[in-house]
């Protein structure tokens, strides 16, 4: 359908002009410290997504969320105008919870190198269940085979 350099462009174009239209005309008090983060538009221009984080607990991303969707309007309508298209694209919003993935992230390493300590911890106390050398090395390989050397030839005294 469209070029997809072109899509990028206006994908980016969309995030830029949300960022603006929120930071300088949205006066919401429900509106909390919000960041665009990115924008993604279909390729037939007609639908866009814009993701953003919200600075505080689930009470302001809650009344940002509501903030957002009581603006859609006037920010369809500011990017459509400075977009150009003939149709101008729907804006959907959708909350960017990169940071709590990044949390996540984060405990699951510091698990795993809480895991690791005490692997170290039990491998540094450990002993062998046999031998510490449970392999044949090549001097004892060379004496047990002179033993039985010796023992397969026949004696003087003994009878074949």
């Amino acid at each position: 359908m469209s070029d997809p350099a072109k899509v990028r462009r206006h994908a980016e174009r969309v995030r830029e002009l949300v960022a603006s239209v929120v930071r300088s005309q949205i006066k919401d008090p429900r509106l909390g410290m919000i960041t665009i983060t990115d924008a993604r538009i279909t390729a037939d221009l007609r639908d866009a997504t814009v993701f953003y984080t919200v600075l505080g607990d689930a009470a302001a991303q809650s009344g940002t969320a509501a903030a957002l969707e009581s603006a859609k309007g006037m920010l369809r309508s500011t990017v459509g105008k400075a977009l150009g298209l003939r149709h101008s694209p729907t804006l959907t919003f959708v909350l960017d919870d990169v940071q709590d993935q990044v949390k996540h992230i984060d405990d699951l390493l510091a698990q795993a190198r809480h895991a690791d300590a005490e692997v170290q911890r039990l491998a540094a106390r450990a002993e062998y269940a046999g031998e510490a050398q449970p392999y044949r090395l090549e001097d004892e390989a060379d004496e047990d085979t002179e033993e039985t050397e010796e023992a397969d030839e026949p004696r003087s005294g003994d009878r074949r």
